[in-house]
């Protein structure tokens, strides 16, 4: 009798005294993995963690310039007068004040720049999210495609590395702002690579876990910089680039000679042996009417998985909905950072530290009611607390309840991302999910581009506009998430097919 294909396991173990002890053989690579591993392997979660890593350089390198391209603080020299207290220094004689630091602390003072427009002074930084953008568009594919999560994150950390040695050494500011956008250009798919490989090791038991991982890692590296900034305060800028580049490039070292392949795009692209290798299987049998039918796929090309993003209908609903509750998450997460410049401490280094480290509770938050609350009820009341903590901070003013507003917002903006970012990896099965998960993260760095320029339209009236603006934005942009179908304690899974099945099968439920 011809052999049933479709309903041969993905893994299964041969060995005997194991068939007479187990049940039903597990029907999905998600339940193989929990079946041959129980999800708890010493090995896997090592390897995710070491992949999750990678979150602590990319943060270093996003935020770096809130040092190196800051303001100098200055003070004048005797016999200047007390004229000078209320003057600014475009007003003053050249000879008549001088830096606090040395002059090669900050790109602003090192290349004078303390009277340039303001334009000009933020092209580095615009420059940096137009190359996070472009990065993101043209490099997205390319890990679901023939060069795997592995591959990609060890070239986008090592040319991360070396595009912050090639900035330090910047003679000017365009040079600086090319450098930047290249540099944004590089780690524009760190994060996502990272955050896909490492969920995608470990079973459903711990893939939260691992996503939250992601998430404190990059809290590290954001909360690493203030310190190794302040340590270097007196130094130039130039070595702060270098010092996180070495950095960067080291643990591009290790990734590529400890760091595994991830098992499930191994199966889907055929590369049986090398995913029973890493998953520590002696026999694996595949389901040939799936998985061959995704390695004649490969033909198509590089960008073939960024196509069917847009030729699947449900794909792209799918995916156009995530992008926009992820652009009103970003206007937020990037957006009020930048909107609450002066809170009344003059101390860079500490208030940097101090919001940096207000994520941490936000992980920790994620990580306790994820598994209790549906993903859809989590997103939508974390984007509405963002808002409403938003708009507060337009209707209190200048005063401490104003402080806690925007801090309630930050909070809320921080979860709403955390969540996102897991909430995206359960959506999309495994042959399109690094394209899809990183054009959910575009989303989310367009809505930081989107913020400067809604901070400056509301500057004139102490940033309220913004605030209503931000709260708007996040509170409309959350409803979209009822589009989205729930994913909590459901298995993720590896192609197309399979995703359009447990589709069908959830309206059939609903029908009946």
């Amino acid at each position: 009798m011809a052999e049933d294909h479709s309903t041969t396991p993905l893994l299964q173990p041969t060995d005997a005294s194991t068939d007479e002890k187990a049940g039903p053989p597990p029907a999905s690579l998600d339940d193989a993995i929990e079946s041959f591993t129980g999800g708890t392997s010493k090995a896997l979660l090592w390897l995710a963690f070491l992949a999750s890593l990678a979150w602590v350089f990319d943060a270093q390198q996003t935020f770096i310039n809130v040092f190196t391209d800051a303001q100098p603080t200055w003070h004048s020299t005797a016999g200047v007068g007390a004229a000078a207290a209320t003057a600014t220094q475009c007003s003053l004689p050249r000879d008549s004040w001088a830096w606090d630091h040395p002059k090669c602390a900050s790109i602003i003072s090192e290349w004078d720049l303390q009277c340039s427009p303001a334009a000009l002074v933020s092209l580095p930084g615009s420059a940096f999210f137009v190359g996070c953008l472009a990065g993101g568009l043209l490099l997205a594919t390319l890990a679901d495609s023939r060069f795997g999560r592995k591959n990609m994150l060890f070239f986008s950390s090592l040319s991360m590395s070396l595009s912050a040695a090639l900035t330090a050494v910047s003679p000017n500011l365009f040079v600086y702002s090319s450098m930047r956008f290249v540099l944004g250009f590089s780690r524009a798919t760190v994060g996502t690579n990272a955050l896909v490989l490492a969920t995608e090791l470990v079973g459903r038991r711990w893939r939260v876990t691992v996503g939250i991982m992601g998430l404190l890692c990059f809290t590290l590296g954001f909360s690493s910089l203030p310190l190794m900034a302040y340590l270097l305060r007196n130094h130039s800028w130039r070595i702060l680039y270098l010092l996180t580049s070495m950095l960067a490039f080291i643990y591009s070292v290790i990734v590529f000679f400890v760091l595994k392949e991830s098992p499930r795009w191994l199966l889907v692209r055929g590369r049986r042996d090398e995913a029973m290798q890493i998953l520590g299987i002696k026999t694996l049998e595949c389901c040939s009417d799936v998985f061959e039918g995704e390695e004649e796929e490969e033909e198509d090309g590089l960008f073939s998985s960024m196509r069917v993003l847009y030729e699947k209908k449900w794909v792209f609903v799918r995916l156009v909905v995530a992008m926009t509750v992820g652009f009103g998450i970003g206007m937020v997460y990037y957006g009020l950072p930048l909107a609450l410049g002066n809170l009344g401490t003059s101390n860079l280094y500490v208030s940097v530290g101090l919001n940096a480290l207000s994520e941490v509770p936000s992980s920790l938050l994620i990580l306790v009611l994820i598994e209790r609350l549906s993903r859809r009820k989590a997103l939508l009341g974390f984007s509405v607390l963002s808002g409403v903590g938003c708009i507060m901070c337009s209707v209190f003013g200048r005063s401490w309840w104003r402080t806690v507003a925007e801090m309630v917002a930050f909070f809320g903006g921080c979860s709403g991302f955390g969540v996102l970012l897991v909430y995206s990896v359960e959506l999309f099965p495994t042959k399109v999910r690094n394209s899809a998960v990183m054009m959910v993260r575009e989303a989310v760095v367009l809505g930081g581009v989107v913020a400067p320029v809604m901070i400056a339209a509301g500057r004139e009236e102490e940033g309220v506009v913004s605030f209503r603006m931000f709260g708007l934005v996040i509170m409309f942009s959350g409803l979209f998430v009822v589009w989205l179908p729930e994913t909590r304690g459901r298995r993720i899974f590896d192609t197309l097919e399979e995703e359009e099945m447990m589709g069908k099968n959830d309206s059939m439920c609903r029908a009946c």
